[in-house]
């Protein structure tokens, strides 16, 4: 299996789906795990975790879009991402380092590749990929909206994948323009 080609083209497609546009922000939650046929949070693998990673960053970077990890339980799923996003964000920023037994092998990965990486709580990201069923939705937007992609497992690990919309507010005189 080519890891980094699955998880890019899945990447690619969420992205164009989704009409992410610069400066946006795509969450990925990811077992290595599960990947490998193991149960989740059994037996991280690094090696894996880069060629997932290397394949979605590549993508996001296409697009100017910003990625961010979702760390594992054992970082009460806490996030990496670039020093800009969270500034832009204004998300606070904590003290944590991932690593492959605490805080997974993708989030590892992120900081390791990520120029200026920190930690922060939580996000509201406009799009994700939960890989591996690491419940990603806490860190979306309030509204995900489920998208099906022509890609439904990156290794042996299912595939979810979301995009996320304004609320719709109002009665039944209200407008919408989506």
């Amino acid at each position: 299996m080519n890891l980094k080609k699955e998880a890019y083209s899945a990447a690619k497609q969420l992205i164009d789906v989704a009409n992410l546009k610069e400066g946006d922000l795509f969450l990925v939650g990811c077992s290595t795990s599960e990947i490998s046929g193991e149960q989740i949070g059994s037996a991280s693998k690094p090696n894996l975790a880069e060629d997932v990673f290397l394949g979605i960053w590549e993508a996001t970077k296409e697009r100017g879009v910003y990625l961010a990890a979702q760390c594992c339980e054992h970082l009460n799923r806490a996030i990496i991402l670039e020093k800009e996003a969270a500034k832009i964000n204004r998300y606070e920023v904590v003290n944590v380092v991932p690593f492959p037994k605490a805080g997974g092998s993708f989030a590892t990965m992120a900081h390791k590749y990520f120029s200026n990486p920190v930690a922060v709580e939580h996000v509201k990201a406009d799009a994700g990929m939960d890989i591996g069923d690491t419940l990603i939705g806490m860190n979306l937007k309030d509204v995900a909206v489920p998208v099906r992609l022509n890609i439904s497992k990156i290794g042996e690990a299912h595939l979810v994948c979301a995009r996320t919309r304004a609320k719709y507010i109002g009665g039944e005189r209200a407008h919408y323009d989506l």
